[in-house]
C-alpha cells in the first residue's frame, strides 16, 4: 500500500498477499488508481481478503474509499470508466471496466439503524468503518501491492476459524437481524468446532427479531446456509438456539438433514432445494410443500423441484430394475435422484449404506428412452381428437412402461389398432 493509503488507526500489517492474482487484475489497477489519481485512499475489502488468505478462490473483489460517492464517481468517469449509483444511500457505486464489475464503497459509520437497514455517514476513518462491520474476518483489507490491514483482530479469528462478532455481538445483531443467519452460514462456512459462545447467546437472546426481515432476504441466506459443508452442526445449533422457531419454520428434521449432507452426494450450489427439504418437509409434503415454498418465496424453478419430491416416501433399494426404471422415466433423472436421497435420509439407513448408494448411481446414470408414438401417430388410426386420444395415448405409454420399454413403434401401433377394435 503506497504511503498515501496508510490510514491512521491501521494496525501495522500482519501476512501479504504480494502476488495475489486477484490483485493483480489490470482492470483492479485501473479503478484504484482512478479513485487515488483523484486524491483518495483505495484497499480491497471483505471477502475477497479472507478468501486470498485462507487459500479459497476468489469471486468478487470489492473496493472501499475514502472519497465520497460523488467524487469516486467522477473520478472513474474522467478515468473512461463506467460508474452505476446501485447503492448510492449506503455509499456503493458500482464501477464497471471492461465489463467487469468492482462495488466502490465509501467508508462509512452507521448514524442509526432498525435491525433491517441502516442510515449511514461518510468518513475519512478506515477503524470507524471496519467497526461497523459483521465480523471481524470480513474487516480485513488489502492495498494492491499486498499489504494486509487488521483493525480488529480479523486474521487471527481466520486463522482459528472463529466466526466472531465485532465488537458487542448484541449491537451488531441490533444492526441487522439478518446477522443471525450469517453467523450460523459464516460458521457453517468457516468455522471450525462450536460456534462463538457470544455469538451464540446474542443469536439466541435477539432471534425474535428474525420476523422483522423480508422473505427474500431470509431465503438467500438460508439456501446459502444449508449449502455450505459444515452446514450439519450448524443447523443443529440454530435449532437449539429457537432460530428456526422464530423463522416459523418449526420441526426441522436436524438428523434426517445431517444424514443427507453425510452422504457425500450433494452437489456444492446445486443442491440446495434438495437440503431445504430434507430439513423442513414432512413425509407426506403436498400442501406442506407449498407453504415453504411461499413461506421463503422460493423462485419458480426451486418451487417445482420441491413439489417433485412428492412420493420419496415409495423409494428403497429393495426396488427393482423394471420398478427404478419406471421411478426414473416418470419422475425425470433429476427428481428421481433427488427422491432417492431425501428416502436414504429419512430411513434411518447410515449414510454409506451401499444399497443406497447404488440406488442413487442408478438414477444419476439411467438414460431415458423416447416413447415410440406421438398424438398424430393415433390420430393416422381414425382416433378422435380430445380425451379419448389422451387416454388412449396415456394407456400405451403405461403398457410400454411396464413392459421394460420393450415394445416397439409396430408393436404399439399394433396394441393401438386392438385398442381402437375393441372400442368399437
Amino acid at each position: 500500500m503506497a504511503a498515501a493509503t496508510r490510514a491512521p488507526g491501521f494496525p501495522l500489517p500482519l501476512p501479504s498477499l504480494a502476488g495475489a492474482a486477484f490483485l493483480r487484475q489490470p482492470r483492479l489497477a485501473a479503478v484504484v488508481g482512478a479513485l487515488e489519481k483523484a486524491g483518495g485512499r483505495a484497499c480491497v475489502v471483505g471477502g475477497s481478503v479472507r478468501d486470498a488468505l485462507i487459500g479459497r478462490p476468489v469471486r468478487e473483489v470489492d473496493i472501499a474509499t475514502t472519497l465520497t460517492p460523488h467524487d469516486a464517481s467522477r473520478a472513474c468517469l474522467q478515468a473512461g470508466l463506467k460508474a452505476v449509483p446501485t447503492g448510492i444511500e449506503h455509499g456503493t457505486v458500482t464501477v464497471i471496466c471492461d465489463g467487469m464489475p468492482f462495488e466502490v464503497t465509501t467508508l462509512r459509520r452507521d448514524v442509526r439503524t432498525d435491525g433491517r437497514r441502516a442510515v449511514v455517514a461518510f468518513t475519512a476513518d478506515w477503524a470507524e468503518d471496519a467497526s461497523r462491520r459483521d465480523f471481524t474476518m470480513n474487516a480485513l483489507y488489502a492495498a494492491l501491492d499486498g499489504t494486509v490491514f487488521d483493525p480488529v483482530g480479523g486474521y487471527r479469528d481466520l486463522v482459528a476459524r472463529r466466526v466472531r462478532f465485532i465488537g458487542d455481538a448484541r449491537a451488531r445483531i441490533r444492526e441487522d437481524y439478518l446477522r443471525i443467519l450469517r453467523l450460523f452460514r459464516f460458521h457453517a462456512e468457516f468455522g471450525r468446532g462450536d460456534p462463538d459462545a457470544a455469538g451464540l447467546a446474542a443469536a439466541a437472546e435477539l432471534a425474535s427479531g428474525l420476523a422483522g426481515l423480508s422473505r427474500e432476504r431470509v431465503r438467500q441466506e438460508l439456501m446459502r446456509l444449508l449449502d455450505a459443508p459444515g452446514a450439519a452442526p450448524a443447523v443443529a445449533a440454530m435449532e437449539r438456539s429457537g432460530i428456526f422457531a422464530a423463522l416459523g419454520l418449526a420441526s426441522p428434521h436436524v438428523e434426517r438433514f445431517a444424514v443427507l449432507k453425510a452422504t457425500g452426494r450433494m452437489r456444492a450450489g446445486e443442491d440446495a432445494v434438495l437440503a431445504l427439504a430434507a430439513l423442513l418437509l414432512a413425509p407426506r409434503h403436498g400442501r406442506d410443500a407449498e407453504a415453504l415454498a411461499a413461506r421463503l418465496r422460493l423462485a419458480r424453478d426451486e418451487t417445482r423441484r420441491l413439489a417433485a419430491l412428492e412420493g420419496w416416501e415409495g423409494v428403497s433399494p429393495a426396488l427393482g430394475g423394471k420398478e427404478r426404471a419406471e421411478l426414473c422415466y416418470r419422475a425425470g433423472g433429476g427428481a428421481a435422484r433427488d427422491r432417492a436421497l431425501l428416502a436414504w435420509a429419512a430411513c434411518g439407513a447410515p449414510a454409506d449404506d451401499a444399497g443406497w448408494g447404488a440406488l442413487v448411481d442408478f438414477t444419476e446414470t439411467w438414460t431415458s428412452p423416447e416413447f415410440p408414438l406421438k398424438g398424430r401417430d393415433l390420430l393416422r388410426l381414425g382416433i378422435a381428437r380430445g380425451p379419448a386420444l389422451g387416454r388412449a395415448l396415456a394407456a400405451l405409454e403405461s403398457h410400454w412402461i411396464e413392459s421394460g420399454f420393450a415394445p416397439d413403434r409396430q408393436a404399439l401401433l399394433a396394441r393401438a389398432r386392438d385398442m381402437k377394435g375393441e372400442s368399437g
